[in-house]
C-alpha cells in the first residue's frame, strides 16, 4: 500500500520509513502543502499523513483544499497541539484522525491500518490502462481478463507507472519506490526489472505500454492517449530483447 507523507523535515519523515516498510507501507514525501495537494490530485494514494505545520500553508488549509477538490483520500493529521479545539477543527474540515507529537511510530502504523481497513484501501483500487487491469488492493494484474504473474518488484514498478500514468519516472524514483533508500543496488537493476516486466506484459498481449524517455527514465501511456502526437525523438518504445542484451538478469 502506498501513502503520502506531507512533512517539510525530511529527516523526521525518513525515521518512520523502516517501520512503515515493515508494515507493508510505502511512502512518497511531499515537502509542502501545495506539493501534497498536487500529488494527491494526480496519484491515487491509499492515505495521506499530513503535518499540521507545513512551510507554505497549515494542515487545515490542505484538508480544506483537498475536500473542495472532491478528493476523498483518508487523512491523518500530525500535530504538537494537544488541544480539543485543534482536533475538533481538523475533524470538522475532513480529517480522519489526529495524532499528537511525539508519538510511537508503531501507533501511527496502527492508526493507518485501522483507517485503511475501514476504507478498504485505495479510493479507486482497480485501474484500467488499455487491456491491462491492475488491482492495488489485491496486488493482481490481468490482461484481456487473464492473470499476469508478476514478482513483488515487478508489481511495485508497474504500480508506480500506473499511479503516475503519463509522467516520466526516473530510475532514482524507482529505486526509492522499491527500496526506500535502504540497501539500494546498482541503478541498472531498474532496466532489468523493466525488461522482465515488458516481456510479461507483451506475452500477455499488452504491447508498448511502457516507453523509454531517454536521459530521464520510463513512462506508461494509456493507448488511447498515445493517439495524440508526441515530440519526435523523446519517447521511444524499447524492444525487450534489445534491452535484455545490455544487462545481466537479476532476480528479486
Amino acid at each position: 500500500m502506498r501513502i503520502l507523507f506531507a512533512e517539510d523535515k525530511a529527516a523526521s519523515a525518513r525515521l518512520l520509513l523502516p517501520t512503515l516498510k515493515k508494515a507493508g507501507l510505502s511512502a512518497d514525501l511531499a515537502r509542502s502543502g501545495r506539493n501534497a495537494i498536487e500529488m494527491l490530485r494526480n496519484y491515487d494514494y491509499g492515505l495521506a499523513v499530513i503535518d499540521l505545520n507545513l512551510p507554505d500553508m497549515d494542515g487545515y488549509q490542505v484538508i480544506s483544499s483537498l475536500r473542495l477538490l472532491k478528493i476523498s483520500t483518508p487523512i491523518i493529521i500530525l500535530s504538537a497541539l494537544d488541544q480539543p479545539d485543534a482536533k475538533i477543527r481538523a475533524f470538522s474540515m475532513g480529517a480522519d484522525d489526529y495524532l499528537i507529537k511525539p508519538f510511537d511510530p508503531a501507533e501511527l502504523v496502527a492508526r493507518i491500518q485501522a483507517i485503511l481497513r475501514r476504507s478498504s484501501g485505495f479510493a479507486h483500487p482497480v485501474t484500467q490502462v488499455g487491456d491491462l487491469r491492475l488491482d492495488l488492493n489485491s496486488h493482481t494484474v490481468t490482461v484481456h481478463d487473464q492473470p499476469v504473474h508478476l514478482t513483488g518488484k515487478e508489481f511495485s514498478i508497474l504500480e508506480l507507472l500506473v499511479l503516475r500514468k503519463g509522467v516520466a519516472q526516473t530510475k532514482e524514483t524507482f529505486l526509492n519506490h522499491l527500496y526506500g533508500g535502504r540497501d539500494e543496488p546498482d541503478i541498472k537493476i531498474i532496466d532489468v526489472f523493466i525488461c522482465k516486466l515488458r516481456k510479461k506484459l507483451q506475452a500477455a498481449g499488452a504491447d508498448n505500454l511502457i516507453s523509454t524517455v531517454w536521459g530521464r527514465g520510463y513512462i506508461l501511456h494509456d493507448p488511447k492517449a498515445r493517439k495524440a502526437s508526441l515530440p519526435a525523438g523523446q519517447i521511444i518504445p524499447m524492444p525487450a530483447m534489445i534491452e535484455h542484451q545490455q544487462f545481466q538478469a537479476v532476480g528479486d
